[in-house]
């Protein structure tokens, strides 16, 4: 079961460096204004959606926008958060994995039922967005694999500790 988890968690690793990254840069720009965002990071934008015909950023629908918010200002902080436990071992890591895994296959399989079923998707736009699909599954299972398998802390099993000084 370790060498599971240790795989897993490479996997969620790359997903939330891969979220800290295209949220600000590429997500926002559904609905920053571009005199905010930076000739880089338009130009950047712009190479995706030719490259990959992705007809979600061109015609902003509002599912679409809203997700996009919902990534910046709950998944993005939670990813950061998320790669800090994971590299630290906290934990509380489980638990904060398993609120992301919950909310990102939320977003993923609203996104991709739009993609499967639009007339306007690219096969190369379906298959570049299912990996987060997967990615989102381990995210989820990993927080309530992790919550199965401990057992409950003394200090919850038996009601909160009490503060006293240890006698010499």
């Amino acid at each position: 079961m370790g060498v599971i988890c240790k795989v897993a968690d490479g996997i969620l690793l790359l997903t939330f460096l891969t979220i800290v990254v295209v949220a600000p840069v590429l997500d926002a720009q559904t609905y920053l204004p571009q005199t905010m965002v930076p000739n880089m990071f338009i130009r950047l934008h712009n190479w995706y959606i030719t490259e990959y015909q992705d007809y979600l950023l061109v015609d902003k629908p509002l599912f679409f926008v809203a997700l996009m918010k919902l990534e910046l200002v709950f998944q993005f902080p939670l990813a950061l958060v998320n790669i800090y436990g994971l590299l630290t071992s906290k934990p509380w890591f489980n638990t904060t994995c398993l609120i992301f895994g919950a909310s990102f296959i939320t977003s993923m399989t609203a996104l991709l039922g739009e993609l499967m079923g639009s007339p306007k998707s690219s096969e190369k736009l379906v298959m570049l967005y299912s990996p987060f699909w997967g990615c989102a599954v381990v995210a989820l299972l990993r927080g309530l694999l992790s919550q199965v398998g401990n057992k409950a802390s003394p200090a919850i099993a038996n009601g909160p500790a009490l503060g006293r000084k240890k006698m010499a």
